[in-house]
């Protein structure tokens, strides 16, 4: 119904933002612990918005990107999880957080999040990892440049494996995942040398 609003902001509190636009002002639920330090008073600024209905209120999330809103979107199909909850996650773990905890089976991780526990985090992982795809979570530009006839499945096993490798030493999914992300992976690379890459980026 709103997909957006633009307009100042009038006040930051603590789980919300009011929002001047067009002479009225909204009350926005935010992560305020991830946007926080991004927002300040007079800004203008545009917030993607879901309005949440409910027998006795509408309310309005917010989001500072799209990509955001549509993980809050995915959140709310899980059973069990409501705005408030799927608000708490966001609070804590950014999207490209989430999405390399689910892959990883970072049940820890997801834990974190407030109101969330073990039981939820399984849950959330068992019906979200299928709507995920590694190689896009993954994806570098050295991706776009790979070898006339190299296929992608190739390179994102070569990715998989090193992950694995580095779970087997000890390192959490979701960080290893993170230190393969940020390897330049060419067509020609070994499981090996990406390894020694990763493993630079954890330190």
């Amino acid at each position: 119904m709103i997909a957006y609003i633009k307009g100042t902001v009038e006040e930051i509190l603590e789980d919300r933002v009011i929002l001047e636009a067009g002479n009225m002002g909204y009350n926005i639920f935010m992560p305020m612990g991830a946007v926080e330090h991004l927002l300040h008073k007079g800004q203008e600024i545009k917030i993607h918005t879901y309005l949440n209905v409910k027998e006795d209120a509408l309310q309005l999330f917010g989001f500072l990107t799209r990509d955001d809103l549509n993980t809050f979107k995915l959140l709310l199909g899980v059973n069990g999880i409501g705005p408030k909850a799927a608000l708490g996650i966001l609070s804590g773990l950014t999207a490209d957080e989430l999405r390399f905890a689910v892959l990883a089976d970072d049940i820890k991780t997801i834990s974190r999040a407030p109101g969330i526990g073990k039981k939820t985090a399984q849950k959330l992982i068992l019906e979200l990892k299928d709507k995920f795809d590694i190689q896009e979570v993954l994806e570098t530009k050295a991706e776009h440049m790979q070898a006339p006839g190299t296929e992608e499945t190739d390179l994102s096993d070569v990715k998989k494996e090193a992950v694995e490798a580095l779970t087997a030493l000890g390192y959490s999914g979701t960080d290893a995942l993170r230190a393969v992300k940020k390897v330049e992976l060419t067509p020609d690379m070994s499981v090996e040398k990406l390894l020694k890459l990763a493993l630079k980026n954890m330190f």
